[in-house]
């Protein structure tokens, strides 16, 4: 429409009310596009998603597929398993970032998709009850409420292992007009005059060999809490606590050589030689008696090393 054709009325309340009508269908059309705009930058971020998920997949495949020298071939099945898990693991984070940006964008009273079921949270979980009140309004004053339901969700919660300083007080007493001081032993530990708790050493064990933390990756994730122990230390640390297992160790292999059948499996690895600075061929050794119990037992080329052993019977975060 040309301004020549624009017909304007002559009651000044009837123009104001045509202006703020203009006014407000251009704000609406300034609003539209930006919202296009937002909507295509998302469709970019999108495409740029999908495109690093396909170089992961390629990558993959190539790695799969692809020509292998006969060193990679003596391990490429357990290399898959962790390659594999990585490249799924980006994958399920690169499709979780793109629908959680497309449903950014979409509007708030658009249609959702219903929940998939979960699965109930194991019982011995500690559950912890909040209960979130309706706001008391004005028109609410002087009537009684009466429960009638309630709608329950439960959500999973973690609290990150925090450290903490045990100080021990031995006092010393003395009686009046006596000779003598009185005074409590002190308590035995694993490293004597050492800093570690047995609780720390169990939980610096299970992440180790447990989960296969290396000890410099948790002495990163101890730096972030200010907490300074090398790994060296760390490392004499494990060394004590499996000379104080042994004994444990070979009690459970003395109850799993008990058994009617035992079931034996073994795998090659290199190990350092200590003081030689080159590696030999070591062998793990797995025996199991009716898949209860299981012992794991380390051999060096013709040396025999430290037995290690553990049972349903027996969890070494409990040592603690």
């Amino acid at each position: 429409m040309k301004p020549a054709d624009l017909e304007l009325p002559d009651d000044v309340d009837a123009l104001k009310a045509m202006v703020m009508a203009m006014a407000a269908k251009a704000a609406r059309a300034d609003v539209l596009e930006d919202e296009v705009a937002d909507l295509k930058a998302r469709n970019t971020d999108a495409d740029e998603q999908i495109a690093k998920l396909k170089l992961i997949l390629k990558a993959f495949n190539r790695y799969r597929y692809g020509r292998r020298s006969e060193k990679q071939g003596k391990s490429i099945e357990a290399d898959l398993d962790e390659q594999g898990a990585f490249v799924f693991e980006e994958i399920d984070i690169g499709i979780a970032a793109i629908e959680a940006l497309v449903s950014k964008g979409r509007n708030p009273g658009a249609a959702k998709s219903a929940p998939r079921p979960r699965k109930g949270f194991p019982p011995h979980l500690e559950r912890v009850h909040v209960v979130i009140e309706p706001d008391e309004l004005p028109e609410h004053a002087g009537k009684q409420k009466v429960l009638i339901g309630e709608d329950t969700s439960e959500r999973l919660d973690v609290i990150p292992p925090k450290f903490r300083v045990i100080v021990t007080h031995r006092p010393k007493y003395a009686f009046k007009n006596e000779d003598g001081v009185i005074q409590a032993s002190a308590p035995a530990h694993i490293v004597e005059s050492g800093i570690p708790t047995e609780a720390l050493l169990a939980y610096i064990a299970v992440s180790k060999y447990g989960d296969g933390l290396p000890l410099y990756r948790q002495e990163a994730i101890f730096l972030r809490d200010h907490v300074e122990v090398e790994r060296g230390i760390m490392a004499r640390w494990m060394g004590k606590l499996g000379f104080e297992l042994e004994i444990l160790a070979d009690y459970t292999f003395s109850q799993i050589k008990r058994g009617e059948r035992i079931f034996a499996d073994e795998t090659t690895l290199p190990t350092l030689v200590p003081g030689s600075g080159s590696a030999k061929t070591a062998y793990l050794w797995a025996y199991a008696r009716d898949y209860v119990h299981l012992v794991i037992m380390r051999r060096l080329l013709r040396q025999e090393a430290l037995t290690v052993g553990f049972s349903d019977d027996f969890r070494l975060a409990n040592c603690a």
